[in-house]
């Protein structure tokens, strides 16, 4: 469940900045792009903590499982830094990409990360040894990389167009396919239930994965023995489509864009087929939208933008409610956790 909402109201009139700096966070909200800072945000606007990270630009953030660390993607490094301490030095450095790193992310159980690099490799890290432990090379470089919902598969998009999946029991790739050759894909999602996968590219287009036949041609269900079947090609965007993710309860799913919005598209199942119908346009910022990340109970976005801004969305309203104001150049990575403690 989340605490967004109550916590929102709450950091209004009930908690001084002094009486904040010494609870627990039940909100995570960070922020951070090209200024060389990562701010860590009260639910009300109000920017508590700066860490200044001179190595170089930011372009990913994740949040460990257990709330208690903040991973931060840089060129070529990764730093892990503590959250719920005012410490600025980073409790870890994961190094051995020799590039930008454009995605991480934790496994659900926090024993290990995973990363991937304009550098044209993926990476897992064990987070109690130093050095990575395996390492699958994509082949162009990687603009984007998630972790299949059952934890048990990478999901990679990479600048020649291809969407490469990769077992991690079996230890091998298996799955590729290039919905629109030479047209760089930049962003993967996979649904919370496993059944779907989306990669976006370049040109504004998200192409929908079954895991299964549902929802796929007889034919093509009959023809290919592949983990994965298309099943339709979005036209989301005019423009780059920069982040697609889908919302906890796996009802909406959202396309961050280079024409300024966010889109969001209702998920609907029906017998044997699945639809994705776009409801609301999230409009207000001035510049590219590079990332977004839902709150646990999937009622509000939080957006990240060239614009140097981030804002807070009513998806219900598909209306902007706070601002977060501080960055000096681009926003491109925000991270999110309202979960309650208690899960």
């Amino acid at each position: 469940q989340s605490t967004w909402g109550s916590t929102l109201l709450s950091f209004r009139s009930l908690f001084s900045v002094a009486l904040f700096l010494t609870m627990p966070l039940s909100v995570i909200l960070a922020t951070a792009g090209y200024d060389n800072t990562i701010r860590f945000w009260e639910p009300s606007g109000v920017c508590h903590r700066t860490i200044q990270y001179q190595d170089s630009q930011i372009n990913a953030l994740c949040i460990s499982p257990d709330r208690q660390l903040l991973a931060a993607a840089g060129n070529p490094h990764i730093r892990t830094f503590e959250v719920h301490t005012q410490h600025a030095a980073p409790v870890t450095s994961y190094d051995g990409h020799t590039s930008n790193v454009t995605g991480l992310g934790y496994h659900s159980d926090g024993s290990w990360l995973f990363s991937g690099s304009e550098d044209g490799t993926l990476k897992i890290w064990d987070v109690r040894a130093a050095g990575f432990t395996r390492e699958y090379r994509v082949g162009a470089a990687v603009n984007h990389v998630t972790l299949h919902s059952h934890q048990g598969e990478l999901i990679a998009a990479d600048q020649d167009g291809t969407l490469t999946i990769w077992d991690l029991v079996a230890d091998k790739c298996i799955f590729r396919d290039r919905p629109a050759p030479d047209v760089a894909l930049r962003s993967v999602a996979a649904s919370p239930d496993g059944t779907y996968v989306v990669a976006a590219n370049n040109d504004g287009d998200v192409f929908v994965y079954s895991a299964t036949s549902s929802g796929a041609s007889a034919s093509a269900a009959a023809t290919s023995s592949a983990p994965y079947a298309m099943l339709e090609t979005l036209h989301a965007h005019r423009k780059y489509v920069l982040k697609t993710l889908f919302s906890p309860n796996g009802a909406l799913l959202a396309t961050a864009s280079a024409d300024k919005t966010v889109k969001l598209w209702a998920v609907t199942e029906d017998d044997d087929t699945v639809e994705f119908v776009a409801t609301k346009t999230l409009a207000g910022h001035s510049q590219w939208v590079w990332d977004c990340v839902f709150s646990a109970d999937s009622a509000y976005l939080v957006s990240a933008s060239s614009d140097s801004f981030a804002r807070l969305w009513d998806v219900k309203q598909g209306t902007a409610i706070k601002q977060y104001d501080g960055h000096h150049k681009a926003v491109v990575a925000v991270a999110l956790n309202d979960a309650s403690v208690d899960g």
